[in-house]
């Protein structure tokens, strides 16, 4: 899953290289915590965040169970 989530993240920043993706554990599920290069997080966040929370759905429906996405 954590490979789903860094494909994703790579798609739609400018540096892909500068992209890291930490996988934690909460009371909710499965959380993955994506840290991007300095500028890059307005790109990934997107307007009035519709990119991160489409990141979200498609984790969520092709993990099938509780699992999120979070920027850092």
């Amino acid at each position: 899953m954590k490979d789903v989530v860094e494909y994703l993240v790579r798609s739609v920043v400018d540096t892909p290289e500068a992209i890291r993706v930490e996988e934690g554990r909460s009371r909710g599920g499965t959380v993955y915590y994506v840290a991007v290069a300095n500028g890059e997080k307005g790109r990934l966040i997107g307007r009035q965040g519709r990119v991160i929370e489409s990141i979200r759905v498609l984790v969520r429906a092709f993990s099938r169970g509780r699992t999120t996405v979070e920027v850092r």
